[in-house]
């Protein structure tokens, strides 16, 4: 897109740019204006001719200009020196991060290093493509990510039910008759593990079609608000409300696996399994009585197209990966798996091309174990809760220096305050990260990445999520600035470091993946180069860097790919640039059995770990004491938040994005809390304060605060956080609280005391923070 005009002797363009701030990647139009290395983004709306978008931009996408152009993003490489972080040049940085892994790496064990992969890993070209090859450099056994403080439940439960756990299938929005929500609010998320721009409108389709919306959620949300049958379960009830539903379906022979029967195995284990799980025996547990619990089995079996989805509320809980096993075995009974309408297998276009079916080697967990705790690796990676005992912990494999690209565990993570005391003692820490905040102030080294205008955009995790099959790339919109570092650069610069080879061609590393790639494929009867010439074929690779080239390749190697010339009406990077608004490639379609990768080459419905995990809930639901006036605290999402990295967006915060504790009237006037005052809420590893909001949106015995606050430790350069910080939740957390088959922290459903904090007046002055 090229329309230029002259208003008031400023030069404006228009440009496309997918939006990288959520999983919806809605389609932007922006307006750049200027010149001469001072453009910038003025404005942003929908591309209303985006295949997948069709127009819809919500405010975080609409004030894409001012993030881009937050004045406080790092712009230049910092460096410690003398205990202070200086600005510095590139080739400086680069030495200091050489000589700070290498100090480490000499002393001969991998593990003394450790990495933390942060949430925007998975929004940028960059971060999809190479903390792979970094972590594979380093060797190193000792990798944490936000996984585990969101969604790995979902990865274990695919894993074990189709062998492989990036297969998650997502709700068939656009087709469905029936849609229950499970710990889940897309109005105000935009879809999570489910990319569906427009969430909002495609939930009122549904309705108008006469499809009916049921949503279990312990907090009344504007999803909730929406639905036809909302259910206030207690939060960390999931498990068992959803095991009852199951439980129901085969007591009245309700099941009907429709065409995937065929595939499933281990129908009648999953019916021994749940049935002790009646209604009444864990509708205390749950808080739902019985005969809802049979009209939401009854209406799920009798809708003609249905599908469950759960999310966070139902993945960062104690039983999260029962819970995740649970909507896709609801599915499955119901004949709702892998059918339009249903729940169903997205097929990216950078996937692998799918293959004849076959038996797999399944998926498995704790092939090695944590050095302190023994957690067991799940899909490669410790739980971030571990992290800072991995680094305080004296004794061989300590980690002693921590690669942290794109992350802020400090406030993601349990027991903030524990980690920032261990990564004070780290010998060296690299930071990639465009803000100076409550992580990356700890480093030794910070790699500030362009502005996202600078770069280029292309959703590899997202589009293998989303809810119509499709394709689209953008290139940069502003060029980049002299000096200007591009992320794939500093990445593939930091493999090169964990290499030994820090002064080798950053395009070596790109090139090295598009070789090995080449030389598997034309190795492989099956592919499509079969037989050809390697270096033949990387010739004929298009793109203006490595990063572009691989994706070319991968492109042409993919489902819809040209196959190098053998469909020549297939994808190429090439092709794909003709197409500035994407390309449309039709909706989902049933994938079973090509997607399977279990042994038994079946969906394995009742593998052994879920089996003993519901022996767990039963013991459990036969242990469970109730505490009269006890408070479960659950997290919730705002449609002008993502986590902790946008609070310093001015346009992004007021409104209902605040850190309040949301308290239902009941427990208000029980514990003397007004709103508008203070209360402080303590749980097993500390206390936090925050300001109370009384609602009735919280079921009584629930309250409720937002993830991702807490800016108010020093040393940060985030002048808008930190001027409204918030309350840090984590801080109430001390990192034991772990579903056990994920690793996964339990962020919700976890209990706490809540009591009014006396008038100022009352209440001595706080110490003051401790200096960085």
């Amino acid at each position: 897109m090229s329309a230029m005009s002259e208003s008031s002797g400023a030069r404006t363009r228009e440009a496309l740019r997918i939006c990288p701030l959520c999983e919806a990647t809605c389609g932007l139009s922006v307006t750049v204006a200027g010149e001469g290395g001072q453009e910038r983004i003025t404005a942003a709306r929908g591309d209303r001719d985006d295949v997948l978008s069709r127009g819809y931009v919500c405010p975080k996408g609409a004030l894409f200009g001012e993030l881009d152009g937050d004045p406080d993003r790092l712009v230049r490489p910092l460096v410690r020196r003398g205990g202070r972080l200086r600005e510095t040049d590139w080739e400086e940085a680069f030495a200091a991060v050489a000589e700070g892994l290498g100090g480490v790496l000499a002393a001969g064990d991998p593990r003394a290093v450790g990495v933390f992969l942060g949430n925007p890993n998975v929004h940028t070209v960059a971060g999809a493509l190479y903390p792979p090859l970094l972590v594979k450099a380093l060797r190193t056994p000792n990798l944490f990510t936000a996984s585990t403080l969101d969604q790995m439940p979902k990865h274990v439960s695919g894993g074990l039910l189709y062998g492989d756990p990036l297969a998650i299938p997502v709700p068939d929005l656009d087709r469905t008759d029936h849609l229950l929500v499970v710990g889940a609010n897309p109005l105000e998320s935009n879809g999570s593990l489910c990319t569906a721009p427009d969430f909002p409108g495609r939930l009122r389709a549904l309705r108008r079609r006469g499809g009916t919306l049921t949503v279990i959620d312990p907090v009344r949300t504007r999803t909730a608000r929406l639905a036809d049958r909302y259910v206030a379960v207690r939060p960390g009830g999931d498990a068992p409300l959803l095991m009852a539903m199951v439980q129901v379906l085969f007591a009245e022979g309700l099941t009907d696996p429709g065409a995937s029967g065929p595939h499933l195995s281990g129908v009648e284990d999953v019916a021994r399994l749940a049935a002790d799980f009646t209604p009444e025996a864990v509708a205390g547990a749950c808080g739902v009585a019985p005969e809802e619990i049979r009209a939401l089995a009854r209406e799920l079996a009798a809708a003609g197209r249905a599908a469950v989805y759960g999310r966070i509320g139902s993945t960062a809980v104690a039983f999260g990966t029962l819970t995740s096993w649970l909507v896709d075995v609801l599915n499955a009974l119901t004949g709702n798996l892998d059918r339009p309408g249903g729940a169903m297998f997205p097929l990216s276009a950078t996937a692998r091309a799918p293959r004849p079916p076959a038996p797999g080697r399944g998926f498995v967990t704790g092939r090695r174990r944590s050095r302190v705790s023994g957690h067991p690796e799940v899909k490669g990676e410790f739980p971030a809760a571990a992290l800072a005992e991995e680094i305080e912990t004296p004794g061989e494999g300590r980690i002693r220096a921590l690669v942290c690209v794109a992350g802020n565990p400090v406030l993601s993570a349990p027991d903030g305050p524990r980690l920032e005391r261990a990564l004070g003692g780290l010998d060296f820490m690299v930071a990639v990260d465009p803000y100076l905040n409550e992580t990356s102030r700890h480093a030794h080294v910070v790699l500030p990445p362009p502005r996202p205008s600078r770069s280029p955009h292309f959703d590899f995790s997202f589009n293998a999520l989303a809810v119509r099959n499709q394709v689209r790339y953008t290139r940069p919109v502003i060029p980049p600035r002299a000096g200007e570092v591009s992320e794939g650069e500093i990445l593939a610069r930091l493999v090169l470091c964990a290499s030994g080879t820090p002064g080798a061609d950053p395009e070596s590393v790109d090139a090295a993946v598009v070789r090995q790639t080449l030389a598997a494929a034309v190795a492989d009867p099956r592919s499509p180069v079969h037989g050809r010439d390697p270096a033949g074929l990387e010739a004929l690779l298009t793109g203006e860097n490595g990063a572009e080239r691989r994706l070319d390749l991968m492109l042409r190697l993919g489902p819809y790919g040209d196959g190098f010339g053998a469909d020549p009406e297939g994808l190429t990077l090439a092709g794909l640039l003709e197409h500035p608004h994407g390309i449309d490639l039709g909706p989902l379609r049933p994938r079973l059995p090509e997607v399977l990768r279990t042994p038994s080459g079946t969906v394995e419905l009742c593998p052994e770990p879920i089996a003993a995990d519901a022996a767990r809930l039963r013991r459990h639901l036969a242990e469970r004491r109730e505490s009269p006036g006890a408070l479960v605290l659950v997290g919730r999402r705002h449609l002008r938040s993502n986590n902790s990295w946008m609070h310093n967006v001015p346009g992004l915060r007021g409104g209902s994005n605040r850190c309040t504790l949301r308290v239902h009237p009941d427990d208000a006037a029980r514990l003397g809390l007004a709103d508008g005052g203070l209360a402080e809420i303590r749980g097993d590893g500390g206390a936090v304060r925050a300001p109370v909001e009384v609602t009735g949106s919280v079921r009584p015995g629930v309250v409720s605060l937002p993830h991702g606050w807490g800016h108010d430790r020093p040393g940060t350069r985030t002048p808008t956080a930190s001027a409204d910080p918030g309350a840090n939740v984590n801080r109430l957390l001390d990192g034991r609280l772990l579903d056990p088959l994920s690793g996964t922290a339990v962020l919700n459903g976890f209990p706490v005391e809540v009591a009014p904090v006396p008038a100022p007046a009352d209440v001595p002055a706080a110490p003051a923070p401790d200096p960085v």
